[in-house]
């Protein structure tokens, strides 16, 4: 559910019209709901209050600093890729001790910025990275607390690029080579492999996945157990889906409920990892029609948000709904929705519905919230969009658009 409702034949954020936001913001234009934020974070974190746990927050997700503090201010702890996104969980007010360090490439520099803040863990990924991090925390004379990510090779029934737990995939260790990686871990001297990984995929719509998973890292920590090392995080990733158009996922609840009835009593600390389910429907995009356009065989929307702005259409052939800001009843068009970009994979919807909008008018695309603004990018020397969080009454400018000054400021 989702605080962006028709008031008045208009669309609000909140008790904000989206009419005056673009009005005084521009387009496009990120808009987040801080109840929407609020309320999805609650209902997910609720969802396991009979388990020992810790819910991370996904930064990649939607790492805007004010989103990330206003989950901090919940309690939400962080799971981070790079040293950029530990800076922002940092700065947002998270406790290093609620940080977790997932991804495949960690430099050593990014491993030595998470060893001096004192992170609860790394995720690691590769036999080389073990070995990269001891070397790190040695010379900084520091232990680090490391889990590698297993890589069940489970099908999670999702878009093969955001599947990540399968053989092919470049993510974590197979069982056989995970086990070597315990064992030579267990006689470093500046690492402690104190849990289990695993992260299968992003957008899955059943649980059955994670379960199937879940079994298979039990079983592997038996294993471990028999070997003398002892497993205490447990950490189950995200992926949990979203509906964009007719998906119909399973509520945190029934995850929760799940995962209860397979860990309880297992004396496990678990950590979720939780990013589009929390952030993918509290935010929308705005663009503005710049033009229509009719051929013999398209009608066009020209609007100025286009795939830089959110890639998700042109890259996973995803679904997002769109809609008129102010309604109409005007009839129905098939309309192409595309931007300004020098790219036939600029759209953000093909073969579109939607009552006849006219030049100059404003258009929504929903379930933005996640992997939108944090993949956008300045093509085509592009600005890019302002980001705003409205909280009731209060709009708070989360980043102002960027300027022409800004396309060049690192350059020379």
């Amino acid at each position: 559910m989702h605080h962006f409702e028709i008031k008045n034949n208009e669309l609000h954020a909140e008790n904000i019209s989206i009419t005056e936001l673009a009005a005084e913001y521009g387009t496009p234009l990120y808009v987040y709901s801080a109840a929407t934020l609020r309320r999805h974070f609650q209902a997910f974190d609720s969802a396991f209050t009979g388990l020992d746990h810790m819910t991370c927050y996904s930064v990649k997700a939607n790492s805007n600093l004010s989103v990330l503090k206003l989950l901090a201010e919940m309690g939400a702890g962080m799971d981070i890729v790079s040293g950029g996104e530990l800076f922002r969980a940092l700065k947002a007010g998270v406790p290093a001790n609620k940080i977790v360090f997932s991804g495949v490439g960690k430099k050593a520099y990014e491993i030595a910025e998470a060893l001096k803040a004192d992170i609860l863990m790394f995720n690691v990924e590769s036999v080389g990275e073990m070995h990269r991090i001891n070397e790190v925390a040695e010379s900084m004379n520091k232990v680090a607390r490391i889990s590698f990510r297993i890589n069940p090779d489970v099908d999670p029934k999702t878009h093969p690029y955001i599947s990540t737990g399968m053989k092919k995939n470049k993510f974590g260790l197979d069982m056989e080579t995970a086990k070597e990686a315990y064992k030579t871990a267990k006689d470093l001297s500046h690492v402690s492999p104190i849990g289990m990984d695993c992260h299968i995929g992003s957008q899955l719509t059943t649980i059955e996945p994670f379960l199937e998973a879940l079994g298979k890292l039990l079983a592997f920590r038996d294993q471990l157990g028999e070997m003398g090392i002892e497993i205490e995080h447990l950490d189950l990733g995200g992926g949990l889906g979203i509906t964009y158009d007719e998906e119909e996922p399973p509520h945190p609840k029934e995850f929760g409920e799940a995962l209860s009835q397979a860990l309880t009593g297992k004396g496990l600390k678990v950590i979720l990892e939780p990013g589009r389910v929390i952030a993918g429907n509290a935010g929308i995009l705005i663009g503005e029609v710049i033009y229509t356009k009719k051929t013999p065989t398209k009608d066009f929307l020209i609007v100025d948000a286009a795939m830089n702005d959110l890639i998700r259409p042109s890259l996973y052939q995803s679904y997002h709904r769109i809609s008129e800001v102010v309604q109409n009843n005007r009839p129905e068009i098939d309309y192409d929705i595309v931007g300004p970009i020098c790219e036939s994979s600029d759209f953000l919807a093909k073969d579109r519905v939607l009552p006849e909008i006219k030049q100059g008018e404003l258009i929504a695309v929903y379930s933005a919230g996640a992997y939108g603004f944090t993949m956008s990018s300045n093509y085509n020397s592009r600005l890019r969009a302002a980001e705003i969080i409205v909280d009731g009454d209060d709009v708070i400018v989360a980043r102002r658009r960027e300027t022409y000054e800004d396309l060049l400021k690192l350059e020379s």
